[in-house]
């Protein structure tokens, strides 16, 4: 039965938690005399841009007017201006978007507790990783990277169940990896997965420190000294399975205690990787595999990348580019709890498809996602039981 709201107005109310919202926009003061376009509206038009892939704000702006009363329907309160918006995201700060997307993400993790992604842990693991985004120098100057180039990088740690980000810091192109380590990895308990870019051992010593442990690649100069060995199946892929201790003195200076190293060929490439952890009680086996779980992280910046809109920037500020990038994140994460909280079997990439192009039919937001009829979303509600409005504003 048509209940008479748009999918857009379905997707905004019952997945975003505007108490939430309003508490976050209230602490910033992001409405403080605002008369015509208010930080929900903002948000809603740079999430319809990112769902429809919308290529600047003029496209925003003719998209939005093409669909006339409907705005209303869509919880807009008027039309939008694009120098309203641009003013908007150039003003308002990008710290209050930052925290209406974890906000998302503090739904979102919960939902995705118990997802198996291939390795049965007690711990939360995390993947560590991050990406460039090249700029032009020309119109954005404040981001200058090398000679004749400008870019930002996105340093975000992923949550392995459900491919969730966790955390995610924009910085210059020029900022290191390691030099966000501390900052990022300090979860007590957790198993933090990274590349042989992070081997930083007074950093890794940091993090055993917090009683937590790592993941990492061995690189090709890394010397140790091993103590023991323990025996392994070599029929699958494991080649030794080692106690080490590091015999640069630097290193063993930020290092002193006895590492693991794993060593593993994988039988689909043949290439050999050595792994360093200081988790000892884990199958040999699963360490290899755990390093391979870190793919996830590479995938989530190929996804926004290719997907959503992060590479071609709607306003050259560094507020403005820092609001887009976290309002797309935000929508990666809404599409990820309305995936979960609706049972849906598509990917997110179809779900993202399909919402981009029924945002504005009024008909429930999972029969647009499966793709049924009427009589066919009926038969279904019937078998699950009664369908009923959201009372409760999550």
């Amino acid at each position: 039965m048509n209940q008479g709201r748009t999918i857009f107005a379905q997707l905004m109310d019952c997945f975003l938690s505007l108490y939430a919202f309003n508490q976050i926009v209230d602490k910033h003061g992001g409405d403080h005399r605002v008369r015509t376009l208010s930080c929900l509206d903002q948000w809603r038009a740079m999430a319809f841009a990112q769902l429809t892939g919308r290529d600047s704000l003029r496209d925003i702006q003719n998209c939005l007017a093409a669909f006339g009363d409907k705005l209303y329907h869509a919880g807009f309160r008027g039309p939008i201006s694009r120098s309203t918006l641009a003013d908007a995201n150039e003003r308002r700060p990008w710290e209050m978007w930052a925290e209406v997307t974890l906000a998302l993400i503090a739904i979102a993790r919960p939902l995705y507790a118990g997802e198996d992604f291939g390795v049965e842990l007690e711990q939360t693991a995390y993947a560590l990783d991050s990406s460039t985004i090249d700029l032009c120098l020309a119109l954005f100057p404040w981001a200058h990277f090398r000679t004749a180039k400008a870019g930002i990088k996105l340093h975000t740690l992923l949550d392995l169940r459900g491919n969730i980000p966790t955390t995610v810091v924009i910085t210059d192109a020029r900022v290191h990896d390691v030099g966000l380590m501390d900052e990022i990895c300090n979860e007590t308990g957790a198993i933090y997965i990274v590349d042989r870019g992070y081997l930083d051992f007074a950093r890794l010593g940091r993090i055993k420190q917090r009683q937590s442990f790592f993941v990492t690649r061995a690189k090709s100069n890394t010397k140790a000294r091993r103590l023991a060995s323990r025996p392994v199946d070599k029929t699958t892929g494991l080649v030794c399975d080692q106690t080490v201790v590091l015999t640069v003195p630097a290193s063993r200076r930020d290092y002193p205690e006895p590492l693991r190293r794993v060593a593993y060929i994988d039988p689909e490439t043949g290439h050999r990787y050595v792994f360093l952890t200081n988790h000892f009680e884990l199958d040999a086996l699963t360490v290899a595999f755990l390093f391979k779980c870190r793919w996830a992280v590479e995938l989530f910046f190929k996804w926004i990348k290719q997907h959503l809109r992060v590479k071609a920037f709607y306003g050259r500020s560094q507020n403005a580019v820092k609001t887009q990038i976290w309002i797309a994140i935000g929508v990666y994460v809404l599409v990820a709890i309305v995936k979960k909280r609706l049972h849906l079997d598509p990917s997110p990439y179809t779900i993202l498809q399909v919402l981009g192009l029924t945002l504005f039919e009024k008909k429930p937001i999972k029969q647009a996602l499966l793709g049924v009829t009427d009589d066919e979303f009926d038969s279904i509600s019937n078998i699950h039981g009664p369908r009923q409005l959201v009372l409760f504003d999550f």
